[in-house]
């Protein structure tokens, strides 16, 4: 995958780890599905989704911490190179997946203390979602971490109702409908639509 992809002046950005670049298609595609068909009930429109701005958080993958306090000279360069881009653009969302893409942004915007990619299991990364959604506002750089993964929980298949929506179904369907809320609440502050 190139580093980055669409346009760096668009409102909503996404940034990934390197080593898991199928979380466009395995979480953000479910999750924007959701959101645009909320959108599109609300308003019949739907938001103009090729020009999103993805970025990889660092070029190389080999770069991607692995321990609780260690980051590189060459990950200090990308986070320093990211926070002028941010700066600069102003994004009004940027949606990170899994925890080092999460505690790369959060080091761009400088949040302390510094944790490393383990400190953050599921459930901490959803916990801070929703406090992002809680605090939600349109004049400032919304931070809004994602799960890299979602599993489902149900090891007895033979008791599950296939008709019922799964853990990943549902994960989906709330964090689509979460965000979905704050761009239709927002909708005239964000130039996101087709047109």
């Amino acid at each position: 995958m190139k580093q980055e992809l669409g346009k760096r002046n668009y409102p909503i950005w996404l940034i990934i780890n390197p080593k898991y670049p199928a979380v466009r298609h395995d979480i953000w595609r479910p999750v924007l599905d959701e959101i645009q068909d909320r959108v599109f009930r609300e308003f019949q429109t739907r938001i103009e989704t090729s020009d999103i701005y993805i970025r990889s958080a660092v070029n190389d993958g080999g770069i991607v911490p692995n321990t609780l306090n260690w980051w590189g000279r060459e990950v200090a360069k990308e986070i320093e190179f990211y926070r002028e881009i941010v700066q600069e653009h102003k994004p009004k969302m940027i949606i990170s997946f899994g925890a080092f893409p999460y505690e790369f942004t959060r080091r761009a915007f400088e949040v302390k203390p510094e944790k490393g990619p383990k400190a953050w299991s599921s459930s901490i990364i959803q916990d801070e979602f929703e406090k992002a959604i809680e605090n939600f506002d349109i004049n400032q750089i919304n931070r809004i971490p994602l799960l890299r993964r979602v599993i489902a929980t149900d090891k007895f298949i033979e008791n599950r109702n296939f008709l019922s929506r799964t853990d990943r179904e549902t994960y989906f369907q709330h964090v689509g409908a979460k965000i979905a809320e704050k761009i239709i609440e927002n909708k005239e502050n964000m130039d996101i639509w087709i047109k």
